[in-house]
C-alpha cells in the first residue's frame, strides 16, 4: 500500500488548519488563505513535492467538478433580486481594474521596460487563465526571460490582496454590526443568506414551482446529482453562447434560478455534507500553482512585481474613493469590491464569510453581515477575474 497520497493529504489539511487557526486567533485580520498560501510556498521550497496536490486527489478533473458544484451552490444562497442589486459592485470593480491599468501602464512603463509591464498587468487584474495566456504569449514570441513573470504576479498579488481586503471587510463589518445593534434593522427572508440553514429547516419558505423531495429521500447523492445537472446545463448554455458569458457566471445564475423554482435545495452543498471538502480541494489546487516559482526566479523579478502591485492597488483605491459615494457604498466596501480582482473565487467567499463570523455575535447578526457583504464580493470577483482579466489578456497579447 502506497502512503504517498495519505501523507500528501495530511500535509495539505495541516496547512489549511494552520491558516484557520491563525485567522481565528487574529479575529480574521490575518485571513486563513494568506497563511495557507505562505505555508505552501515554503513547503514547495523545502520538503513538499511539486505534485503533492494532484497526489492528494485534487487534480484537474476534481477542480472541474468542484467549480461547477460550488458556483451552482453559491447561487442557491441568493435570489435574482439580490443578484440584480449588485450592479454597483460590478461598476466599482471594473473601474478599479481600469485604475490599475492606467497607473501601471503610465507610471510603470517609466520605471520598467514595456514588455515587463505588459506581461505583468493582465494577471494583476486577476485570474489564472490570464497568467497562463500571457505565459504562452511570451513563449511564442521567444521572450524567455519574462516567462516566470505572469504566474509569479498571479501568485504574489494575492499576498497583498488578502490582508488588505480582510482589513476593509472588518471595517465594513464593524460598521454594519453597529448599525444592526441599534435594533432598527430587519432582514427580509428574500435578502437573507444563512450559511448553515438548509431546506430541512425552512418550512415557512414561499411556495415553489417544483415541490420538495420528501426528507427521507433527500439524500446526499440526490442533492449532488441535481446540483451537477444544473452545472452541466449551465456549461452547455455557455457553449451555445460561444463563451460570451463565462460558464461559471452562468452556473451562479442557474443556481439562483433552479433554487427559486424548487429543483435545487437551499445551501445545497452544505446539505449534501461536502461543502468544506470542495472548498479545501479547490484552495489546494489554487495554491499548487506556487510550485512553479523558484526562489531565484522570484528574486530576479520581485522588484517590478512589488512596484506594479502597489501601483495597481493605488489605482483601485483611487477608483473606490471616486465612486463610493455616488454608488452609495462605504469606501471600505468599495475598495474591497475592487480588490477582488487580486484573487476572485474561492478566496473572496472565504475571506468574507470568515470576517462575518468573527464579527457577528449570533446567527442573525452574522446572516445580516453575510447578506450585505458576500453578494457584492462574489459578483465583483466574477466581473474582474472571470471576465475582465481574460479580455485584457487578449488585448495585451497584441501589445507584447
Amino acid at each position: 500500500m502506497s502512503y504517498g497520497p495519505i501523507i500528501a493529504f495530511m500535509v495539505i489539511m495541516l496547512f489549511m488548519y494552520a491558516g484557520e487557526g491563525i485567522a481565528k486567533l487574529t479575529k480574521a485580520y490575518i485571513p486563513s488563505v494568506f497563511i495557507t498560501a505562505v505555508l505552501f510556498l515554503i513547503g514547495y521550497w523545502t520538503f513538499l513535492p511539486k505534485t503533492a496536490v494532484t497526489t492528494a486527489s485534487f487534480g484537474d478533473s476534481f477542480v472541474q467538478i468542484c467549480m461547477a458544484l460550488l458556483l451552482v451552490h453559491i447561487g442557491t444562497l441568493m435570489d435574482l433580486r439580490q443578484l440584480a442589486k449588485q450592479w454597483r459592485a460590478v461598476v466599482i470593480a471594473l473601474t478599479g481594474v481600469a485604475g490599475t491599468i492606467i497607473l501601471t501602464l503610465t507610471i510603470g512603463s517609466l520605471l520598467f521596460n514595456w514588455q515587463t509591464v505588459v506581461a505583468a498587468v493582465p494577471p494583476l487584474t486577476g485570474g489564472l487563465v490570464a497568467a497562463l495566456l500571457m505565459t504562452q504569449g511570451l513563449k511564442v514570441q521567444g521572450i524567455a526571460a519574462l516567462m516566470a513573470l505572469p504566474v509569479s504576479m498571479f501568485i504574489m498579488h494575492s499576498f497583498f490582496g488578502y490582508p488588505i481586503t480582510s482589513y476593509c471587510l472588518k471595517k465594513e463589518g464593524q460598521r454594519l454590526a453597529k448599525k444592526y445593534r441599534t435594533g432598527n434593522i430587519t432582514l427580509n427572508d428574500a435578502d437573507r443568506i444563512d450559511l448553515e440553514k438548509t431546506n430541512t429547516d425552512q418550512s415557512g419558505s414561499k411556495k415553489k414551482w417544483i415541490p420538495d423531495v420528501p426528507v427521507p429521500f433527500r439524500t446526499s447523492s440526490l442533492v449532488l446529482f441535481k446540483t451537477m445537472l444544473v452545472g452541466y446545463l449551465a456549461i452547455w448554455a455557455a457553449g451555445l453562447m460561444h463563451g460570451v458569458i463565462n460558464q461559471y457566471i452562468i452556473c451562479l445564475i442557474f443556481g439562483v434560478i433552479f433554487c427559486q423554482l424548487g429543483f435545487l435545495e437551499r445551501n445545497s452543498m452544505v446539505q449534501a455534507g461536502v461543502f468544506n471538502w470542495l472548498i479545501y480541494g479547490l484552495l489546494a489546487f489554487v495554491f499548487s500553482q506556487l510550485s512553479v516559482i523558484q526562489p531565484n526566479q522570484l528574486l530576479s523579478i520581485i522588484l517590478p512585481i512589488i512596484v506594479l502591485i502597489i501601483l495597481g492597488i493605488l489605482g483601485m483605491l483611487a477608483a473606490s474613493i471616486l465612486l463610493a459615494k455616488p454608488l452609495k457604498l462605504s469606501r471600505h466596501m468599495a475598495f474591497a469590491c475592487s480588490l477582488t480582482a487580486l484573487f476572485g473565487f474561492p478566496a473572496d467567499y472565504i475571506i468574507t464569510t470568515e470576517t462575518c463570523k468573527s464579527i457577528g455575535k449570533d446567527k442573525d447578526e452574522t446572516a445580516y453581515l453575510v447578506s450585505n457583504m458576500l453578494p457584492k464580493m462574489l459578483v465583483g470577483g466574477f466581473a474582474t477575474v472571470s471576465i475582465a482579466s481574460v479580455i485584457i489578456s487578449s488585448i495585451f497579447l497584441k501589445l507584447l
